[in-house]
Order: structure tokens, then C-alpha cells, then sequence
């Protein structure tokens, strides 16, 4: 099975950075933005099969985000992170039409378990 093309974001840019590079030591095609307007503008300008996203940025917070993806492209699958958010965060996020949402620190093999499930949920 082809691997998706993933979007990740988040404004910890060591975090972003760390975690593509772990992506592609396992073959996954990652694209990385550290704020809300970037992974927009990839999303408008290079859609990416997933996004992965971080909830809580300075500026343009992860839910805005997700609201504006899912405006764009209603079916792409988007995973929420949180290090700092409650779990009502995560669930507000999936009412918002998130696929699912993990807690920081995240475990990188639940990580790719739950965005191959939504990749395949397209």
C-alpha cells in the first residue's frame, strides 16, 4: 500500500522538524508548516491526502484551521495533537470533522496507525 502524502503542523518547530524526519525514515511523503496560514496555504496551493495538526498555536489556533481545511476539502482526514488541551478539546475537534485526535507526547507508532486508518477512511 502507497503511503500518503502528509501535512504536518505545529509552531514547535524542533517537534515539526523531528517528527517529519521520522515520517520519512518510513517512506511517508511530509510536508511540515509551523503556523495555521502556511499548512493553508499548502493545503489551497498542494493538497496533502492527511494533515496532521497541532491544536494550540499562537495566531491561528488548530480548531480555526480545521474549520478552514474542512471548508476546502470536507473529506480530508485531519488528526488533532494536544500537549496542552483536555480531552473536551479533542472531542470538540472531531465534531469539527477531525478523524481523531492524540495527546502529546505522541507514540510515533500510534501516530502512524491512526493516520494510515484515516487515510484509508477518504
Amino acid at each position: 500500500m502507497r503511503k500518503p502524502r502528509i501535512l504536518l503542523v505545529d509552531d514547535e518547530e524542533e517537534f515539526v522538524k523531528t517528527l517529519a524526519e521520522r515520517l520519512q525514515l518510513r517512506d511517508f511523503d511530509v510536508r511540515i508548516a509551523t503556523d495555521g496560514e502556511g499548512a493553508l496555504d499548502i493545503v489551497e496551493a498542494d493538497p496533502p491526502q492527511l494533515v496532521v495538526l497541532d491544536m494550540i498555536m499562537p495566531g491561528m489556533g488548530g480548531l480555526e484551521v480545521l474549520k478552514q481545511i474542512k471548508a476546502m476539502n470536507r473529506r480530508m482526514p485531519v488528526i488533532l495533537l494536544t500537549g496542552h488541551g483536555s480531552t473536551a478539546e479533542g472531542i470538540e475537534g472531531m465534531r469539527l470533522g477531525a478523524f481523531d485526535y492524540l495527546m502529546k507526547p505522541i507514540n510515533i507508532d500510534d501516530l502512524i496507525k491512526k493516520m494510515e486508518a484515516a487515510a484509508g477512511s477518504k
